[in-house]
């Protein structure tokens, strides 16, 4: 028999992203001792109550912008001996925790990594350029960060063991991005390992608009220059203004040559998105990543988020 998992979905959005995100939750297997948790990082849930089924909890935490605060929230709002961790953007196979834990993990593992597959966005009938260009990078692929010199796990799709969790002191929870990649280091430090999970599988919508794909890769610029301050060497240095000009202009002209010789128009899409995508991803190493209504109000202190909702004073990093 599996131990007892708690599934937790952090949420920031409007009634309608609230209502889609009940929709593509709802078919998720739970056994009798699991619980499925959205954290609602806003006012709006909980003000203003929407019919949910009863297999799902609702949990406030307005009080910082983080989903690691909300995160972090929600674990104590469980017992599970493992804590599944969703982005509100995902659709999860419906035997999910299944495929998470069909195989016993070893006793030294503290994440599983599942899969994360990029589906199409559409406007119409046609499938936007910013969501093609996302499908074809597979921008949000569990891959692209497992294959690294220092692997982690995303939020976006991960099984965390709860001990584990607890010993690392849980989330920092006043940051907008990293916060997956800094608690899988930290866990790694501490003597845990990951593992593969490739058949617990979600499917994840790219960004139907460019404007919005530039803005998450800025957030991931600044959750990597908060990364690389505290593990150096993890992205390297910034790039310069006068390097990233003229990557912008290699990028155009490529594009233009996969046009014109190779009739290849998803490479001269890449070719063309790839520097505009890498020039936001710089652009926000610049930007400091904590939440705005921190910044705003010159909180953003540096330190540990897990003790602090058990009221317990919070270790520095």
């Amino acid at each position: 028999m599996r131990p007892p998992v708690d599934v937790i979905i952090p949420f920031c959005g409007s009634r309608k992203a609230f209502v889609d995100l009940v929709a593509r939750i709802s078919g998720l297997q739970l056994g009798p001792l699991d619980s499925l948790t959205i954290v609602d990082n806003t006012r709006r849930v909980v003000s203003q109550p929407m019919p949910v089924p009863p297999t799902i909890s609702i949990v406030a935490a307005p009080e910082r912008q983080s989903s690691y605060y909300a995160r972090n929230r929600g674990v104590l709002s469980g017992r599970g001996a493992w804590l599944v961790f969703l982005d509100a953007d995902v659709e999860p196979i419906p035997d999910l925790i299944s495929q998470y834990l069909a195989v016993d993990p070893d006793s030294k593992t503290a994440v599983l990594c599942g899969s994360v597959r990029d589906i199409a966005a559409t406007q119409g009938q046609h499938e936007s350029l910013a969501s093609r260009y996302s499908r074809l990078r597979r921008l949000i692929d569990q891959s692209n960060t497992l294959q690294m010199a220092r692997p982690y796990a995303k939020t976006a799709n991960c099984a965390v063991r709860r001990t584990a969790f607890e010993q690392a002191g849980g989330f920092v929870d006043d940051i907008r991005s990293g916060g997956d990649a800094d608690l899988c280091f930290r866990l790694r430090q501490a003597g845990w390992k990951l593992e593969l999970r490739p058949s617990a599988v979600v499917s994840h919508e790219s960004r139907r608009h460019l404007i919005q794909l530039l803005g998450q890769r800025a957030r991931h610029g600044s959750g990597a220059e908060w990364l690389e301050e505290r593990y150096p060497g993890f992205v390297g240095p910034r790039r310069s203004t006068l390097s990233l000009i003229w990557i912008m202009v290699a990028g155009f002209v490529a594009a233009c040559g996969s046009i014109a010789w190779r009739r290849d128009r998803d490479d001269a899409l890449v070719r063309l998105l790839e520097p505009i995508s890498n020039t936001a991803f710089d652009v926000g190493r610049r930007v400091p990543n904590a939440p705005w209504r921190d910044q705003i109000r010159g909180l953003a202190p540096s330190c540990c988020g897990f003790p602090l909702a058990l009221g317990v004073r919070r270790r520095q990093h």
